[in-house]
């Protein structure tokens, strides 16, 4: 029971945590500060009340509708907020030692989760805002926004160093390597294609993920996000709603396959070594 109390609460931060992106991302839109001024209608302008900001239940219960003007609201937010929550969840369940399905030793106390732990789940519990906020701006803009992927850079850069300095951890030391190898590889296509096959974000942002999954993983999510981006890229030309010439964000891709890295690269990794061995 005290589990899933735990798992639950984590579920709701996220819930809340999501709705504070949704409003990252239209300000960003905007190019207005997140950081004052309340929350408003983006129809009507009009200041929301607490009650129209509960993540999730007030879309459910306004009926996807302004209360003020009646006008839609996007299902970006709600999608946004249960997507945010079942990361956050997904990332906790994944970084947490699970002895027998119990959290807690004797006494209740949680004395098998470290510091080191819990500096790493808010670690990457804040790098997974920023890859949500980047996956939705480029979704709707076709920009990868500066304003999210060079703090998410400094962050990425100082973890790393800590981690390979201070906690001696191996694995950082690829990290960058993989960020440079990343950059440099999405660099080369943009200069072949000539802009068109790639964009200058699109380079910040694998440098991001090579800081962010180090090696092999940055393989992985490369991989996974080509695939899936030619994949979803042939079916939206099937179905008449791009054309050869159309441009696809890839971003949201290159997303996908850094959490499918992040979480089951290892997995990949070890099917396709003992596929081809």
């Amino acid at each position: 029971m005290i589990i899933f109390i735990l798992y639950f609460s984590i579920f709701v931060i996220g819930l809340c945590i999501g709705s504070f992106l949704n409003c990252v991302i239209y300000r960003l839109e905007s190019k207005k500060s997140f950081i004052k001024g309340r929350s408003f209608c983006p129809h009507c302008k009009h200041s929301l009340a607490w009650i129209d900001l509960v993540p999730v239940l007030s879309f459910l219960i306004l009926k996807g509708k302004c209360r003020y003007c009646g006008k839609p609201i996007s299902w970006q937010y709600p999608l946004v907020e249960i997507s945010t929550g079942f990361l956050f969840l997904q990332i906790v369940l994944n970084q947490l030692p699970i002895i027998n399905n119990q959290l807690f030793a004797i006494n209740n106390e949680l004395s098998l989760i470290s510091f080191q732990s819990i500096v790493s789940i808010f670690y990457l519990l804040l790098m997974s805002c920023f890859f949500i906020i980047i996956f939705i701006f480029d979704l709707k803009h076709y920009i990868i926004p500066d304003k999210a992927v060079y703090p998410a850079i400094a962050i990425a850069s100082v973890y790393q160093l800590i981690a390979m300095y201070c906690l001696s951890f191996i694995n950082n030391q690829l990290a960058f390597l993989s960020a440079l190898g990343a950059g440099i590889f999405f660099l080369a296509i943009v200069l072949i294609s000539r802009g068109k096959g790639m964009g200058v974000g699109d380079i910040k942002l694998a440098f991001l993920m090579g800081l962010f999954l180090g090696f092999p993983n940055i393989l992985v999510a490369l991989f996974s996000a080509f695939v899936i981006g030619a994949i979803i890229g042939v079916v939206l030309i099937l179905i008449s709603k791009k054309t050869f010439k159309s441009q696809v964000p890839f971003g949201p891709f290159l997303i996908i396959g850094t959490f499918l890295a992040f979480f089951w690269g290892e997995k990949i990794v070890d099917w396709y070594l003992s596929f081809i061995l």
